[in-house]
């Protein structure tokens, strides 16, 4: 099923206004090893990331995080 210009665009601005967005840079390979770690655990490679900075920033402050 193809999707409107109009569905991109306001798909783009929830995203906009509610996401903060980073880049992270890996070695050339390393990417396709998390993904694939990732895939083994059936979770997408945001996910699989967004877990691994949220352990380590609960472990680091003490603090929860939504993320």
């Amino acid at each position: 099923m193809a999707v409107s210009k109009a569905q991109q665009k306001a798909t783009a601005k929830y995203v906009k206004n509610n996401y903060d967005t980073t880049l992270i840079r890996f070695k050339k390979g390393t990417k396709s090893l998390i993904e694939a770690e990732a895939s083994s655990k059936n979770e997408s490679l945001n996910g699989y990331i967004k877990k691994a900075v949220k352990a380590r920033y609960e472990a680091d402050t003490g603090n929860t995080i939504d993320l």
